[in-house]
């Protein structure tokens, strides 16, 4: 069962949400006849099947729970990993200012634990594409399970490969190109070679290195424009009458987010009119050059 459904009755076969007033929270299936134990007794899925959300049951303990439809952003940071999740705040990033959109054809290098496959799904909507690539067949089989989990099995928008996007890409033109993966400037080459003109390569890294090496790598092809990076930090406050203040833990850095847009074949990117800082591109600097920067 797809739960991509919002709203109407709890039906049996989907997930739901319990919370307690203290904050615990519990992810449940809904079976007919089930019951799910608690802290503070038994909690009978018969009582939540039928109900609309927000209701509050009651455990054979009498504890009380409140019970909705996860939240995607819940779902994510909560579901089974292989490889460590995309957080929703870059997700929400990626779909944002790669301009993931309906209907477009979208490949994804990394697939992980399928955090933001389900976000790129949705985005695409019934008339796009999404080509998830994953180089570790574990990282994929959990994937597989956790966005089937909210979508159901046999997505017609969805297909899931095993390998290296570099050998094994299947797409000979695509809108928008992820990239999650510890060498995303190797991909580069792909990009030229995929991407529409207009079309957005966006890469998720996680260190400076690795984002210098993407952005100069992209400036050295010449057939991207100026690289765009950035990062998100999050942080909730607490609200109590008079006491509003920061709350003491944040979501902070978690990777480093990079976009560029491809050219059209034949129209290089136009050269920065600002010159590198001096020693930039030094006798000291290794990595790709972009044109005039040449010792």
């Amino acid at each position: 069962m797809t739960t991509w459904m919002r709203s109407g009755p709890f039906v049996e076969g989907e997930w739901v949400r319990l919370s307690d007033a203290k904050g615990r929270k519990h992810n449940i299936r809904l079976e007919a006849g089930r019951e799910f134990s608690t802290k503070k007794g038994q909690l009978r899925h018969d009582d939540i099947i039928g109900e609309p959300e927000g209701i509050i049951v009651t455990s054979t303990l009498e504890g009380q729970y409140q019970v909705f439809r996860p939240l995607l952003s819940e779902y994510v940071v909560s579901m089974p990993r292989g490889a460590a999740i995309i957080y929703p705040k870059d997700a929400a990033h990626i779909v944002t200012m790669a301009d993931i959109y309906p209907g477009a054809r979208v490949v994804e290098a990394g697939a992980g634990s399928g955090s933001l496959t389900a976000y790129l799904l949705r985005a695409v909507g019934p008339d796009g594409h999404l080509g998830s690539y994953e180089i570790r067949e574990e990282f994929a089989e959990t994937a597989r399970r956790n966005v089937e989990q909210l979508v159901g099995t046999d997505h017609p928008e969805w297909t899931l490969t095993v390998g290296d996007v570099r050998e094994v890409m299947a797409e000979p033109e695509i809108d928008r190109l992820v990239l999650d993966m510890v060498d995303p400037w190797s991909c580069v080459p792909l990009a030229a070679e995929r991407l529409v003109p207009g079309g957005i390569v966006c890469a998720y890294v996680a260190t400076t290195t690795q984002l210098a090496r993407f952005v100069e790598t992209l400036r050295a092809d010449g057939g991207f424009t100026e690289p765009h990076a950035w990062e998100t930090m999050q942080r909730s406050w607490h609200l109590e009458g008079l006491a509003v203040r920061p709350d003491h833990k944040m979501v902070g850095h978690t990777a480093f987010l990079v976009t560029a847009r491809r050219m059209a074949p034949g129209h290089p990117a136009l050269e920065k009119t600002r010159r590198p800082a001096p020693g930039a591109y030094g006798p000291d600097y290794t990595g790709p050059r972009p044109a005039g920067t040449e010792l």
